[in-house]
């Protein structure tokens, strides 16, 4: 717990989530019931900061949607972002040549990927090659010509295995090229390449410095293995219900669902 607790009494000075599994419902909303509960934690002197995989571009709307005007860091940690002035404060690339040093390592492991990209900038498109599969209806653009990928700026690449778990690949994929780029698996069917040495916890204490906090003063919530590095800076580390199995092994609660309102339960008990 803090020893620096926010004015109001509640003993955190800043609450961090996750947006999928965690502040999301399963219908891409935030109940009634965590709003209230986020904005009686804000009333009482902490700072919310929404830390995504998403991208800017991916997370915009749902920012706007909430009403949100705070920082937000985006693109598991590569991006931090002002969502009040809508403006990207920080931004990290991968490296181009890496990354594809990356997937020839990978393929020659386990066989062809399915592929898409993450393309840098507020605006930076998701290019998405034949085989991949989408989760949930969020906007795209397919390619087909796989050197389409290297054009221009990316944040990260998602990979997908025809026949392998997600848990096999992001295991596959760390053994044969984790000296290249991170690997991390931030829901169903999204495993990621990204800049060497990036996690959550890189944006998450960038965007905390700004706020003029540190990781003492910080509890976070989240429910997939790249949210692991974001509860080793926190203090304090808060799972749901539903969450993977690694992510449950290293926190230190595990609270009701996202459709239960897994967050709310938390902060009403921490306000009293």
């Amino acid at each position: 717990m803090s020893d620096t607790a926010s004015p109001g009494g509640f003993p955190y000075r800043l609450v961090a989530t996750d947006l999928d599994g965690t502040l999301l419902r399963s219908d891409d909303t935030v109940s009634p019931r965590t709003r209230d509960a986020l904005a009686a934690a804000t009333a009482a002197g902490a700072a919310h900061i929404v830390v995504t995989g998403r991208a800017v571009p991916w997370t915009r709307h749902i920012l706007d949607d909430l009403g949100y005007q705070g920082l937000a860091v985006c693109g598991q940690g590569a991006q931090v972002y002002d969502a009040g002035a809508h403006r990207l404060l920080t931004s990290v690339t991968l490296d181009r040549q890496l990354a594809g040093v990356a997937l020839a390592k990978i393929e020659a492991e386990v066989g062809p990927l399915y592929l898409a990209a993450s393309r840098d900038g507020l605006d930076g498109e998701v290019l998405v090659g034949p085989g991949y599969a989408v989760q949930g209806a969020l906007p795209a653009t397919p390619f087909t010509d796989a050197s389409d990928l290297w054009t221009a700026p990316l944040n990260k690449l998602y990979i997908q295995h025809p026949t392998l778990s997600d848990d096999e690949l992001c295991e596959a994929a760390t053994r044969t090229a984790g000296g290249f780029v991170t690997v991390t698996m931030a829901g169903e069917g999204i495993v990621e390449l990204l800049p060497l040495g990036l996690s959550k916890a890189t944006g998450l204490s960038l965007a905390a410095r700004r706020l003029g906090m540190k990781a003492a003063d910080t509890i976070a919530f989240g429910d997939m293995p790249n949210d692991i590095p974001m509860f080793a800076w926190a203090s304090y580390g808060v799972a749901m219900a539903d969450a993977h199995e690694e992510l449950k092994a290293v926190a230190d609660e595990v609270t009701s669902s996202h459709d239960e309102d897994g967050i709310a339960v938390v902060l009403e008990r921490l306000l009293g």
